[in-house]
C-alpha cells in the first residue's frame, strides 16, 4: 500500500495561490460578507445602523485589500451575484400585485410623492455636487443614481456617465436611506407604514426597500411600488433631463 508523507502534501502557500486566483474565492467572499452581516442584523434586533448590506460592503473592502486582489478581479467571481441584482428587482412585482387593492383612494397622493421624491433626489444631488466643483462626468453619474442600481447602471450607459460609478453612487444612496430612513421619519412622525415603506423605496431604491421588508409586509409592498414606479420614471426622463440639463 502506499502512503503518502508529510512531504507529499502540497504547501499551505501553494494551496492559497490556487484559491487566491480562483474565480469562485470572490463569490464565497462575498457571500460569506453578507451572511455575517446578516446575523449582526438579526441579533441587533434589526437596528437600522447594523445594515446588512453595509457591514457585507465594509467586509469585503477590508478582505479584497488584505489580499490585495485588484477590483476586476474580484468582479469576475462576484458577477454572478450581479446578474441577480435584475432578477431580484423584477421578483419584487409580487408583493406589489398581492397588495395592489389596497392602492385604491392612494394613487394620486403616491404618484405626487414619487415627482416630489425623484425630482428632490436629482436637484439636491447635482445642486451640490456643482457647488462643489464636481466634474460634470460625475455630476452625471449623480443624476443616473437617483434610482435602483441596476436601472441607474443602464441609464449611465445613455447619458455617457460611469456605469460603475453610478452604481456605486446607487448603492451608497440606498444604504444611507436604509440606515437613517427610520429616524428621519420618525422625526417627520410619519407613522403609517405604506407611507414610510413608499418613501423608502422612492428615496433607497432596493436596500430600503429591503429594510422595509424586514421590518413590515406592507411597508415593503409599498417600498417595492415605490421603486419600481421610481425605476420606470426615472428610466424614461432622466435621459432627456441630462441632454436638456447639460
Amino acid at each position: 500500500m502506499n502512503t503518502m508523507t508529510r512531504s507529499d502534501l502540497p504547501a499551505i502557500s501553494e494551496i492559497w495561490v490556487y484559491l487566491s486566483g480562483s474565480p469562485l474565492l470572490a463569490l464565497v467572499l462575498t457571500l460569506s460578507a453578507y451572511l455575517i452581516g446578516l446575523t449582526l442584523y438579526e441579533r441587533s434586533q434589526r437596528n437600522p445602523l447594523a445594515n446588512p448590506v453595509l457591514i457585507a460592503v465594509v467586509l469585503v473592502c477590508l478582505s479584497i485589500s488584505v489580499l490585495d486582489m485588484p477590483y476586476a478581479q474580484y468582479f469576475e467571481g462576484a458577477q454572478f451575484v450581479h446578474f441577480l441584482l435584475g432578477t431580484a428587482t423584477v421578483s419584487l412585482a409580487i408583493p406589489i400585485y398581492k397588495g395592489f387593492a389596497s392602492l385604491k383612494g392612494r394613487m394620486g397622493v403616491l404618484m405626487l410623492s414619487l415627482v416630489a421624491g425623484g425630482v428632490t433626489s436629482v436637484l439636491t444631488a447635482v445642486g451640490v455636487a456643482r457647488w462643489l466643483g464636481v466634474d460634470e462626468a460625475l455630476v452625471r453619474g449623480l443624476v443616473a443614481k437617483s434610482v435602483t442600481a441596476p436601472i441607474a447602471m443602464g441609464i449611465a450607459e445613455r447619458v455617457q456617465a460611469s456605469p460603475t460609478l453610478t452604481a456605486i453612487f446607487a448603492v451608497s444612496t440606498g444604504i444611507l436611506g436604509a440606515v437613517l430612513g427610520r429616524y428621519v421619519l420618525d422625526a417627520l412622525r410619519v407613522t403609517a407604514w405604506w407611507q414610510r415603506g413608499f418613501a423608502l423605496g422612492v428615496a433607497a431604491h432596493g436596500i430600503g426597500t429591503s429594510r422595509a421588508f424586514s421590518v413590515n409586509a406592507e411597508a415593503g409592498a409599498y417600498a417595492s411600488l415605490g421603486m419600481g414606479l421610481h425605476g420606470i420614471a426615472g428610466a424614461v426622463l432622466i435621459p432627456y433631463a441630462v441632454g436638456w440639463w447639460f
